[in-house]
């Protein structure tokens, strides 16, 4: 089994996860593969996974390392086991403590797949051509660079207008992407499962603008208003990004390659919500009666 491997460096413990990654695997008849800001993590050479057939894939991290494992796949639709060397880890499923079970799962086949809704985000330019196209798990984001001001853009659905936008930027998120930066925006937790796409705006400037939930189908076309193009900067996943000039939109769409998370216990996804998120903590209220 060609497993490919990717991970944090800023995680004290990445080195020794690692070598212990790499006693356990041959028994299990694993063959890893890592990249290349991994090479000094290894106690011995490991080879790249770019261009390596892989059957899976492991983070070691948090949640964002997993949504750069996810783009490293591209559009191959490959199992991602991710291991959580941090604190929250909202869509990972193991630790280091339960790292040789996680292994054996992933061998064995003994695990839940879940198919998780992607994006596709294509920057359009004035003369209908494609500048570049990004997948992104959990969300497009366009706002200012540098000092923060309002942005004014003309959203479109399915080619009608909504209207325009004043904010400090626009979020469209994945039902994935629905417990990160738009839930952080006032946006609505939408269940994983659920065929949709959600449109939040950041800190808007009326009250008559609210956040949008749409079939995920639909497709977004983000226009900046004239005047208003000037320092535009879109973001996926909140790691990369490219800046937007004046002419040019932002098109946002399902993505035809779902994201595959292995899930390994039986803990369902409000379960996980309650510890990770604190969802419905009222301790703090029970101590002070």
């Amino acid at each position: 089994m060609n497993v490919g491997v990717i991970g944090n460096p800023r995680y004290t413990h990445l080195g020794a996860v690692l070598e212990h990654l790499a006693r356990e695997a041959p028994a299990r008849g694993i063959a890893l593969y890592g990249e290349p800001r991994l090479d000094p993590f290894w106690p011995c050479p490991v080879p790249h996974l770019y261009g390596a057939p892989l059957h899976a894939l492991i983070s070691f991290g948090g949640d964002g390392t997993l949504l750069r494992a996810a783009r490293v796949l591209g559009s191959r639709e490959i199992p991602i086991l991710g291991v959580n060397l941090g604190r929250v880890g909202f869509l990972t499923t193991a630790t280091r403590e339960n790292l040789d079970e996680a292994l054996t799962a992933l061998v064995t086949g003994d695990y839940v797949l879940e198919r998780r809704q992607a994006l596709a985000a294509s920057i359009v330019t004035a003369d209908d051509r494609v500048r570049s196209t990004q997948t992104a798990l959990n969300d497009v984001a366009i706002h200012k660079g540098g000092v923060a001001r309002v942005i004014r853009v003309d959203v479109f659905i399915e080619g009608e207008n909504v209207g325009p936008y004043s904010a400090d930027g626009i979020i469209v998120a994945t039902p994935t992407g629905s417990t990160a930066y738009s839930l952080s925006a006032g946006g609505p937790i939408v269940v994983p499962g659920v065929e949709a796409i959600i449109i939040t705006p950041i800190c808007a400037h009326t009250l008559a603008v609210r956040p949008l939930v749409v079939p995920a189908w639909y497709r977004i076309v983000i226009h900046p208003v004239e005047g208003w193009a000037e320092d535009l900067l879109v973001s996926f996943d909140g790691q990369t990004g490219t800046t937007l000039v004046a002419g040019e939109s932002v098109r946002v769409q399902r993505s035809d390659t779902p994201v595959s998370l292995v899930r390994l216990s039986s803990d369902g996804y409000f379960n996980r919500m309650r510890q990770k998120l604190q969802w419905g903590d009222l301790s703090e209220r029970e101590r002070e009666r």
